[in-house]
């Protein structure tokens, strides 16, 4: 089974933040997204796919200062104190999302492998254009692992977002990662690969913008 990068979660303390950053970054402003009661968060969303990452897009992610503290961890590591202490130097490229058409079967898979990605949660959120439903890998505690090299896996219902995402003049050309487990690397799909070196990020993308060629590195965090 090969996963498909669905896509790039960036993190921000504020969606003013995030927004600022990618049109920053990219010469961009990011599309609506939503809320996501399950979690006490909000995003906006940036169309980034091509013929080799079809459907990828880029989500800028926050706490939702407005909603209820969920009664669990929020995903991401969005409650973690060294990455919210991260996130105080500006917007990041923390994660990825991994697209599979079976994700029981997947996070199964990966526990017999030693790999716990959590159980498989259902989501959803209301936009324009109806109700989008999912189902997400969350561990109890909301980490990622590996300094998000490792992706949060998902399998989308009958509709996908980056399907309504207008082409915003934005491609991701690659995805490098780093600390990558051995047992989820025959699982990358083409243009994600693995990284080594001393000095190298957990995750290192390469964009194609109005702006030119722009490489994004997360900051990685302290186990």
């Amino acid at each position: 089974m090969t996963w498909a990068l669905d896509h790039l979660v960036v993190a921000a303390r504020s969606l003013d933040e995030g927004t600022a950053w990618c049109e920053a970054e990219f010469g961009i402003t990011p599309g609506p997204g939503g809320e996501h009661r399950l979690m006490g968060t909000h995003n906006r969303l940036l169309g980034i796919g091509s013929a080799l990452f079809p459907r990828a897009y880029l989500e800028v992610i926050a706490i939702d200062p407005r909603a209820a503290a969920p009664a669990r961890a929020r995903w991401f590591d969005l409650d973690q104190p060294a990455l919210q202490q991260a996130l105080a130097a500006g917007p990041a490229l923390i994660h990825w999302v991994a697209r599979c058409d079976a994700i029981d079967a997947e996070v199964v898979a990966l526990r017999g492998r030693g790999i716990e990605r959590g159980e498989v949660l259902p989501a959803e959120r209301t936009t324009p254009r109806g109700t989008l439903r999912w189902r997400i890998s969350v561990r109890p505690d909301g980490r990622r692992l590996a300094d998000g090299a490792l992706p949060t896996l998902i399998e989308w219902g009958s509709v996908h977002p980056a399907d309504a995402m207008p082409a915003s003049g934005v491609v991701l050309e690659r995805l490098a990662l780093k600390g990558l487990p051995a047992a989820a690397r025959a699982r990358l799909p083409a243009g994600v690969v693995p990284a080594f070196g001393a000095h190298t990020a957990p995750l290192v993308a390469t964009l194609a913008t109005p702006r030119g060629a722009v490489r994004l590195e997360s900051p990685g965090t302290p186990a």
